[in-house]
């Protein structure tokens, strides 16, 4: 069976969606936050380079992966105090794992963090185009380490 292809050049193609992984990390800028790990949600929308078949499983983006990946990334790197640093991190760790990832939108947040309000956060838009461009930029040439 061959899954549906976009006939449309501009077509926006097959997605992983993740919904609110939730893992403890070391983030955030006041004192307080640099006692323990606390949660951070992160919500994940994952765009493939092709079109994901069965024949070409070597060239999936596996969600299950992904999300194991990103937990033990998270729950073993030292504190760090913006979400936005948090964001590009996980997007550059995601480019460079999974080959057949073109684009990605994450939303990372804090649940309950501020009082009156539900979650609190960032979202970062990249294509795999924005990846090459930042790795660029801050010198690194080689796949970025876990």
């Amino acid at each position: 069976m061959k899954l549906y292809e976009p006939m449309s050049p501009g077509g926006r193609g097959w997605r992983i969606v993740v919904d609110e992984l939730v893992v403890p990390t070391r983030i955030g800028l006041y004192a307080r936050e640099h006692l323990a790990p606390q949660p951070v949600a992160i919500d994940a929308s994952l765009h493939y380079r092709g079109v994901p078949t069965e024949d070409n499983a070597h060239e999936l983006i596996d969600y299950e992966a992904w999300c194991a990946g990103v937990s033990a990334y998270l729950e073993s790197k030292p504190h760090t105090r913006l979400l936005e640093t948090l964001a590009a991190e996980i997007a550059a760790l995601s480019f460079t794992e999974w080959p057949a990832l073109d684009a990605l939108t994450l939303l990372l947040y804090k649940p309950k963090i501020r009082e009156g309000t539900r979650r609190v956060g960032v979202e970062l838009d990249w294509h795999r185009a924005d990846f090459d461009a930042w790795r660029a930029s801050i010198g690194l040439h080689t796949a970025v380490a876990r």
